[in-house]
């Protein structure tokens, strides 16, 4: 075998380095319908998406005689199956566990208008389904068997180091603006501490816009959390909060003053974490609902912070966006750049109706002012030139509350060589949709009901990609493997080379939980083929379980991704794997 050499790995880590990929480029196409509203989106194959919806919405979709609240759509064909739900997943939230099983948590219940089961203390599991168009493929709901502990609508939830997840905050009842029925606690599934709670001081703290707390898995184990303006660290080993500092200028970020969050890129050596929080509002809990008006301007501050012992002693650095956001949504792309989406300028989160309601909402929304257009921002770049504006594409199509987003490993082949228009490219990268600041269906508002897909394509979607093959279906901790790869043309002998592992998360409410990159060590072989990779460390620098393998050269030309179990692929709890940093 050739002897391998180094293909300038690593690159993310190198102080000063400017990325080479255009900003312009971007392109929204509208491609398919949902049928339901896509309240909650994740991705559950390379080729489909798992939606939810609330089930009183009433939508056109059926699953027999009633309206579904659940399906499954073809990222390839643009077909959406309807899948058997039974209880209420209005406002759940949702993750994958390191079997691959996909768990929903949470949910409500409105007397008169819900169909199905009260979803509280809802816990769905969608176990892996090799069927590409999800023929066939179902949901085990069944809450007189399995259930959460706790009733938690507006909760959050992630996958953690032993592949279990971590179920936080949310309220117990239907709390009309404000959590005005919290329940400050945590929990686990499988569950742990036999099945009792864990109260939490922190969501106490965080006061009555603690819902859909941020929540990360850091590389140590522990946990970050964000709620309110507050932050923490917390040990689920040992129970402790640590406190950090409050997010500056009392800007807050969880509901009802929803900003979004999201963990930077992860590289190794030493795979120090970094969080970046955007938008929210810095409105006084205290004002009363109907106080409130849809005009009052969002926060267009972003706040960062290392969390090692001196960027904890640094504090928050402050950034700002071009522009102001309320509900927004935060994603990673395989580049390392986080694209921003979604969500309106002036306002407040929730919607109007006769049991909530603010001063002036606009038909039934509590938010005004569509952001039409995404804004890029790039990790690497100094302070103040983070926020890339020029060469984003504007859309027609308002996201507002109860919208989604999520990149897709994007199996599509590219335009590249194609004799076609950019808008008629079978190209689907970033998937948005949803939007519906009212309980039914309503097309006579001022921001209706959207069933309507699109797809945010980056310029790499038109350009040649590199092949991916031979990637192994699964691989342990701290593992050599090889894949091979095919080069585009445009992109020379040797050309730099970066390996994305991808967890593409759980999109609802302006927060993707889960959603990680973890760059891989990598060289590529003399044969101008072979990539030689070193998966994650341990099961903390990337919690056990399935995810997607991206390639990407020259920072410019980005594969499919792949589909990996990163793990033993064991149901959880599972034991400590890899190597200790």
């Amino acid at each position: 075998m050739p002897r391998p050499i180094s293909a300038s790995v690593f690159i993310s880590l190198l102080a000063g380095f400017s990325r080479v990929a255009a900003t312009s480029g971007w392109h929204f196409v509208q491609n398919g319908t949902t049928g339901l509203l896509a309240l909650e989106a994740t991705i559950v194959s390379p080729t489909l998406a798992l939606l939810y919806d609330l089930s009183a919405t009433r939508t056109p979709l059926l699953m027999g005689n009633e309206s579904a609240w659940g399906a499954l759509y073809d990222l390839t064909t643009n077909v959406v199956t309807p899948i058997q739900v039974n209880s209420d997943t209005f406002c759940a939230s949702g993750a994958t566990l390191s079997n691959g099983s996909t768990v929903s948590v949470g949910g409500n219940w409105i007397p008169t208008l819900s169909q199905g089961v009260n979803g509280y203390q809802g816990l769905r599991i969608f176990e892996p389904c090799t069927s590409p168009s999800g023929v066939g493929c179902t949901l085990y709901d069944d809450p007189s068997t399995l259930h959460l502990t706790a009733a938690r609508w507006y909760p959050s939830a992630i996958r953690i180091y032993d592949g279990s997840l971590f179920i936080a905050g949310g309220s117990l009842n239907f709390s009309l603006f404000y959590n005005e029925f919290p329940e400050n606690s945590y929990e686990f599934f499988p569950p742990r501490d036999g099945g009792v709670v864990r109260p939490s001081p922190f969501l106490v703290r965080a006061g009555k816009t603690n819902m859909f707390p941020r929540i990360f898995s850091l590389t140590d184990g522990t946990i970050f959390m964000v709620a309110g303006n507050q932050s923490i660290i917390y040990n689920v080993d040992t129970k402790k909060e640590t406190r950090l500092p409050d997010i500056p200028n009392g800007v807050k970020v969880s509901n009802p003053f929803d900003g979004s969050a999201q963990l930077l890129p992860l590289s190794p050596p030493n795979y120090i974490p970094e969080v970046l929080v955007c938008g929210g509002s810095d409105t006084d809990e205290r004002i009363a609902p109907p106080e409130l008006s849809s005009q009052t301007p969002a926060s267009d501050q972003c706040s960062r912070i290392e969390l090692s012992p001196a960027g904890i002693k640094r504090g928050w650095i402050v950034e700002r966006m071009p522009e102001r956001r309320i509900l927004p949504e935060m994603l990673i792309l395989p580049t390392g750049q986080i694209i921003i989406v979604n969500g309106a300028q002036t306002g407040y989160s929730a919607f109007s109706s006769f049991l909530s309601w603010i001063k002036d909402p606009v038909g039934n929304s509590n938010a005004d002012h569509p952001n039409f257009t995404p804004t890029l921002y790039d990790p690497l770049a100094p302070v103040g030139k983070r926020m890339i504006k020029k060469g984003l594409p504007t859309t027609n199509i308002a996201r507002m509350y109860h919208s989604t987003a999520t990149v897709t490993p994007s199996g599509q082949v590219s335009c590249f060589g194609h004799d076609t228009a950019i808008s008629n490219c079978a190209n689907r990268n970033i998937l948005i949709a949803g939007s519906n600041p009212q309980v039914e269906v309503n097309t006579t508002v001022p921001y209706p009901t959207e069933f309507r897909v699109e797809y945010l394509n980056p310029p790499y979607m038109y350009l040649e990609r590199p092949v991916l093959s031979r990637v192994p279906a699964k691989v342990a901790f701290d593992a050599h493997f090889t894949l091979q790869v095919t080069l585009p043309k445009k992109a020379g002998i040797f050309p730099t080379i970066k390996v994305a592992l991808m967890d593409l998360g759980f999109s609802s409410h302006a927060f993707h939980s889960s959603n990680r990159l973890v760059y891989l060590e990598a060289t590529l072989d003399r044969d101008h083929k072979t990539l030689h990779i070193t998966s994650p460390p341990n099961n903390r620098v990337y919690p056990p379980g399935p995810g997607y393998l991206y390639v990407v050269v020259a920072d410019e030309y980005v594969s499919v991704g792949a589909q990996i179990m990163i793990g033993s692929g064991a149901s959880p709890p599972v034991p400590d794997q890899g190597r200790r940093l």
